[in-house]
């Protein structure tokens, strides 16, 4: 009877251990998604009070950035911070750091992960508008104009090209689980139509 009640046991336990396993992969996979739409709220709130203070206010205590901008896309809005480091994207898009503010003449340049804000730029097509409320009150709007996918370090994006340009990117494909060196850069155009104070 000892023979039969081990493999028994040993099946149970083995049961046991994957089903916590398959457990905190769930609650992993769903933090990213869950910290990104938490973190929204509280950026929302502190570009608020930078657009009403005119000076940059952090999102919590410790942020090591700041709320520069609002990304209207897609029927969605999101906060994008200061800079694209993994630390912002963790919580939102970011300012790719060397390119301009959106509305000034070259190309600017946001970036957030697929599986979070990004996700919508699978959707959009072109035609499809984009406004960007910087953190001085000035709103810049644009039009898509295509996407393509190109590799990380071959983007052929130039923060300097003339007119006013913007360029959304993510990592491709969007529904990937492993990191990969390709990405998704949808590209518009200002449409000149919003580019003025929202005060």
């Amino acid at each position: 009877m000892r023979a039969l009640r081990n493999p028994k046991r040993g099946r149970a336990a083995a049961a046991a251990v994957l089903i916590v396993c398959g457990l905190g992969l769930t609650a992993q996979g769903a933090w990213i998604p869950a910290k990104a739409a938490f973190a929204q709220v509280l950026l929302e709130r502190a570009f608020a009070r930078t657009l009403a203070s005119g000076h940059p206010e952090k999102p919590w205590p410790w942020a090591d950035t700041v709320p520069e901008a609002r990304l209207s896309l897609g029927g969605e809005s999101y906060i994008a911070l200061a800079g694209s480091s993994g630390q912002a994207l963790a919580f939102g898009p970011g300012h790719v750091e060397g390119t301009p503010e959106a509305g000034e003449p070259g190309t600017a340049v946001y970036a957030a992960h697929r599986d979070t804000q990004f996700a919508v730029l699978g959707r959009l097509r072109p035609g499809d508008p984009i406004a960007v409320t910087r953190s001085d009150g000035t709103m810049a709007t644009f039009r898509v104009t295509g996407s393509r996918v190109a590799r990380w370090d071959e983007s052929g994006i130039d923060p300097r090209a003339p007119g006013r340009h913007l360029a959304l990117s993510t990592c491709w494909p969007l529904d990937a689980v492993t990191h990969g060196p390709l990405r998704l850069i949808v590209e518009a155009e200002s449409d000149g139509q919003g580019d003025a104070r929202s005060d």
